[in-house]
C-alpha cells in the first residue's frame, strides 16, 4: 500500500496562507540550507520551473511518483503560464469545476477524490503520492493522509487559511522527527497513528 503524505508549508499559528491563500511571504525561507535539504530528501516537491532554475531537472524521485493538488493550488501554476506545474510527477487535480484539463500530464477529479486516492494507495510500487494541497481537499482527506510532513515558518498569520478545511474530527498522529534550520524553519515528520 502506498502512503499517502501531505507535505505543506505553514506559519507557526498553522496557517498555509493568508485569507486568499497567497504564502509568498514563506518564499524567503527556502535559503540555501533549507533548499539543500529539499534537494537531497524531497526534489520531487519542488515544481518543475524550479528544479530547472535550480538546475536539478535531472534529480530522480526519491518519495513520491503522483501528486494531487486542489483546484487554488493548481490556479496559481496556471497564473504562471505553467499547465503542468510537476512535470516530473503523475499530476492530479481535484475540482468539480474544472470540466477539461489544460495540459495532457494533468488528469482532473471531479467527483470522489477519497475512491481515486484509495485506488492510487492501492497501485504497486515504491513511491508515494504527494498531497499538495489545499486545505479543503487536505480536509476531504484527512483519514487518508498517512504521514505528514509540516514545514513551519518563523511567521505569525493571526488568520488566514488553515491547514484542514474541514469541520471538528481528531486525528492522531505520532512524532517521527523534527528537523530545525538557521533559518528559524521546523520541519516536522509525523506518522499516522493505527
Amino acid at each position: 500500500m502506498r502512503k499517502l503524505t501531505y507535505f505543506i508549508a505553514c506559519s507557526i499559528d498553522g496557517f498555509i496562507g493568508d485569507p486568499e491563500g497567497d504564502a509568498t511571504s514563506m518564499f524567503p525561507f527556502v535559503d540555501e540550507e533549507f533548499f539543500a535539504f529539499l534537494k537531497a530528501e524531497y526534489p520531487e516537491t519542488v515544481p518543475s520551473q524550479g528544479r530547472r532554475a535550480r538546475g536539478i531537472d535531472d534529480l530522480p524521485n526519491k518519495r513520491f511518483d503522483t501528486i494531487i493538488q486542489g483546484r487554488g493550488s493548481y490556479d496559481l501554476a496556471l497564473k504562471g503560464d505553467d499547465p503542468s506545474p510537476y512535470a516530473h510527477l503523475r499530476e492530479y487535480v481535484a475540482s468539480s469545476t474544472m470540466k477539461e484539463s489544460p495540459d495532457p500530464n494533468v488528469e482532473i477529479i471531479a467527483d470522489d477524490l477519497v475512491g481515486k486516492v484509495r485506488e492510487l494507495k492501492a497501485e504497486e510500487g515504491e513511491f508515494g503520492i504527494y498531497l499538495c494541497g489545499g486545505s479543503r481537499i487536505a480536509g476531504e482527506l484527512l483519514d487518508e493522509i498517512d504521514e505528514l510532513v509540516i514545514k513551519t515558518y518563523p511567521l505569525v498569520y493571526g488568520s488566514g487559511m488553515p491547514m484542514f478545511g474541514s469541520g471538528f474530527a481528531i486525528s492522531e498522529f505520532t512524532l517521527e522527527s523534527v528537523r530545525t534550520f538557521g533559518n528559524g524553519v521546523l520541519v516536522r515528520t509525523y506518522g499516522r497513528k493505527r
